[in-house]
């Protein structure tokens, strides 16, 4: 089902080569703030298309190092404050809130809709390192293939709006297993990992990802905290992803479009 907030009608000017300009209806996709605290006290405040807000701040948590597993929080719960400019609140509470300590953090406060990693305090917080992967299954190229067709049937508000970046979860034959969309790739994946999450389904060893865009170290690192092995997508990989990937034994695919792809890492898991 749609998410109601996840797309906005506005209006707009058309102009066309020969054509004399038109006002049409149009819609956009949502981008708002969301803060996220942890035991009240405020870690972040990300820019993001609404929908899906546990999910995201469960999977900002882990990926942040925050949290480790589903155990260690309480309850998730969200509000509106009353100020001139309203934004979305949502407050995580730990089972031990005694281990938080907000000084270790490693990110600053605010978070684009275009950055996952801005405002990381440290080269070393940014690269700090997850378990690395120890096994996965070997996937066939004809299922990876497929992936792109799959994802783009079940980007719902894409279509609406052409404004969304989408991840899904595909298990090993290909079949499509849960996608979230955003303004914010990170957030996307984020969402996508606070719901196994929450579900309890940590780690995703036995998953493919799939990213609509372009893969950047973040994108790479977030799919480690979540055990993610295999990580493909529509875009090219940046420098620093292919690194992350080869140091930590992920595979890693970019340009899957078609009937070809280029694997950057961990080449062995596709059957040849």
């Amino acid at each position: 089902m749609i998410n109601r907030a996840s797309a906005q009608s506005t209006r707009l000017v058309r102009l066309r080569a020969a054509h004399a300009p038109s006002e049409e209806p149009d819609e956009v996709a949502v981008e708002e703030p969301l803060q996220i605290e942890v035991e009240g006290q405020s870690i972040a405040v990300v820019m993001r298309t609404p929908g899906h807000d546990r999910e995201l701040a469960a999977g900002f948590a882990l990926t942040e190092g925050i949290v480790h597993d589903a155990g260690e929080i309480f309850e998730i719960t969200s509000c509106l404050t009353n100020r001139e400019h309203t934004e979305n609140v949502i407050n995580i509470a730990l089972r031990d809130p005694a281990r938080f300590d907000a000084a270790k953090l490693s990110r600053h406060v605010f978070s684009s809709s275009s950055c996952g990693i801005c405002g990381r305090a440290t080269i070393e917080a940014a690269m700090r390192q997850f378990q690395p992967i120890a096994s996965a299954p070997r996937v066939e190229p004809t299922a990876l293939f497929d992936l792109p067709t799959k994802l783009a049937a079940a980007q719902e508000t894409f279509r609406r709006t052409g404004g969304l970046h989408a991840c899904a979860l595909f298990d090993p034959e290909g079949e499509l297993l849960l996608l979230r969309e955003d303004v914010g790739r990170h957030n996307a994946l984020d969402k996508l990992i606070g719901h196994q999450l929450l579900a309890k389904q940590l780690p995703l060893g036995n998953c493919i990802l799939l990213l609509s865009g372009r893969v950047s170290f973040e994108m790479t690192q977030k799919a480690l905290a979540a055990g993610i092995a295999i990580i493909a997508a529509i875009s090219a990989p940046s420098s620093l992803a292919v690194e992350f990937a080869r140091a930590n034994n992920q595979t890693l695919i970019g340009f899957l479009r078609g009937e070809t792809m280029n694997v950057y890492a961990g080449e062995e898991r596709i059957v040849r």
